[in-house]
């Protein structure tokens, strides 16, 4: 319509709309049947009172050819019996011999000369040549045109404007059917707002009846949508992934309030599928407030107002933004934005600087959000710095959860299913194995992680045993 209205519009879009129109008497009819949504009433009752619009469908059906060309001046567009002059000016250009033998034969009854001819060259155009031998039966409405050694040429009114309407019929025919067109486009421009309401009716009916196909496919429930801060989902699934992962999809579920599930730090090994169960929680939620059922066997979702995410890795070189920069300018965004309203997905904050430097950003940020605005914020924070998950003894709203993993010798099994509490580990070096990383240096990384670790249990141990002996001077100190 945009086109059509602006006047660069084409044929083949003239018959575009009105196969959308025909579409419209049948969907409208199916609307009016028994039903029980008030918002698929609305669109009947829109739908119906728009019903003049199968006028146009009509107009356009006797006007347009089926299959139009591209050029709407190269003619071709418009049907044969639409338009009387049109049909006059295409017999011209394509049967102008038959008319001038025609024509030969009438003048020569009418003379009875039977040697007149009617004749053309570029020159004079067409003409009667009549012979010297025959200059006596000449009628008198001849007007003579040029004169030979042999013979007389002559024109009559009526050869004269056929000659000219068949030395132009072809672009006249064009120009008409432009104009035509142009008619019919100026009809359908002052109809401009009902057929562009009648299209958004449709568009959010398409919309409907695809949720409504791909819940019922996908076995979707309706969710509970709540002006609290609860997210309580059961057997959440992702909508893309379950539809692509070999296998099968391994539900889960998820519990958020501002109480004491407000932020959920999840820990576990790469590939288990935290990234994944972030995802799939705000796509639920997103759904969820789109009005679309839900993967699930539950749902019950507090409205949200924004979701923040800071996942995956990239950097902007072409402006001076490394990975880690990137990172930081996103979440400054998050921090700066969020709201209690907010739900916000953090994967792996501060891991593109120094273990100590990523950590201070990660437990900062983890601190902040929780404390936001008094009540602080939903967040699902996906990391492997395991120190944080003391965190949940700090903060009355942080809860551990971790994705369970089942080891078999030097094999690891992802089970996909996160759970309470959290882990200490993150088998980096498993998954380095499951990526072809050299045996050699897989052997070798398990070498030094076993020294590290060891170190790690000693320093540990002395910073025990220091406390202890602070403590105990502390007390002494008190005591005297």
């Amino acid at each position: 319509m945009g086109r059509v209205v602006y006047g660069n519009s084409s044929a083949r879009d003239l018959i575009a709309l009105k196969r959308s129109l025909d579409a419209l008497p049948p969907v409208r009819d199916s609307l009016m049947e028994k039903i029980g949504s008030g918002l698929l009433k609305e669109i009947a009752e829109r739908l119906a009172a728009f019903s003049e619009l199968e006028n146009l469908a009509e107009m356009i059906e006797k006007a347009i050819v089926d299959e139009p060309p591209v050029s709407v001046r190269e003619g071709g567009m418009i049907k044969p019996g639409y338009n009387a002059e049109l049909d006059e000016l295409r017999d011209i250009a394509s049967n102008s011999k038959r008319w001038i033998a025609t024509f030969q034969q009438k003048e020569k009854e009418k003379s009875g000369i039977k040697s007149l001819k009617v004749g053309y060259n570029k020159v004079f155009g067409y003409y009667i040549e009549i012979t010297n031998a025959n200059s006596n039966q000449v009628p008198e409405d001849y007007i003579r045109k040029q004169t030979l050694a042999n013979a007389e040429r002559f024109f009559t009114p009526e050869l004269k404007e056929k000659e000219s309407l068949i030395l132009t019929a072809n672009d006249k025919s064009k120009a008409l059917e432009y104009e035509i067109f142009m008619k019919i486009t100026q009809t359908l421009s002052t109809h401009s707002r009902e057929l562009q309401e009648t299209a958004e009716w449709i568009g959010v009916l398409d919309v409907l009846t695809d949720l409504a196909e791909v819940a019922e496919n996908n076995n979707y429930i309706r969710p509970q949508l709540t002006d609290d801060c609860k997210i309580l989902i059961r057997d959440g699934r992702h909508p893309v992934v379950e539809n692509t992962l070999p296998g099968g999809f391994v539900p889960n579920d998820t519990e958020m309030d501002c109480k004491e599930n407000q932020f959920l730090l999840v820990t576990g090994p790469n590939m288990a599928g935290k990234s994944t169960y972030m995802r799939q929680t705000a796509l639920i939620a997103i759904m969820a407030q789109a009005g679309s059922f839900v993967p699930a066997s539950h749902a019950s979702i507090g409205i949200i107002d924004q979701v923040f995410t800071r996942i995956g890795a990239f950097d902007d070189l072409a402006s001076g933004q490394s990975t880690f920069m990137v990172e930081m300018v996103e979440l400054a965004n998050i921090l700066n934005n969020a709201t209690p309203r907010s739900l916000v997905l953090l994967d792996e904050i501060g891991r593109g600087t120094s273990t100590y430097d990523g950590y201070s950003i990660a437990k900062s940020v983890v601190e902040f959000l929780h404390n936001r605005g008094k009540v602080g914020v939903r967040a699902l924070f996906a990391t492997h710095y395991h120190q944080l998950t003391a965190l949940e003894e700090k903060l009355k709203r942080v809860k551990n959860y971790h994705i369970a993993v089942k080891e078999e010798g030097h094999e690891l099994v992802f089970l996909r299913k996160i759970v309470p509490g959290a882990t200490d580990r993150s088998y980096g070096i498993h998954v380095a194995r499951l990526a072809g990383v050299p045996e050699k240096v897989i052997d070798r990384a398990n070498e030094i992680l076993k020294e590290l670790e060891k170190e790690n249990m000693l320093e540990d141990a002395e910073d025990s045993e220091n406390g202890k002996k602070e403590k105990a001077k502390q007390q002494h100190a008190i005591h005297r």
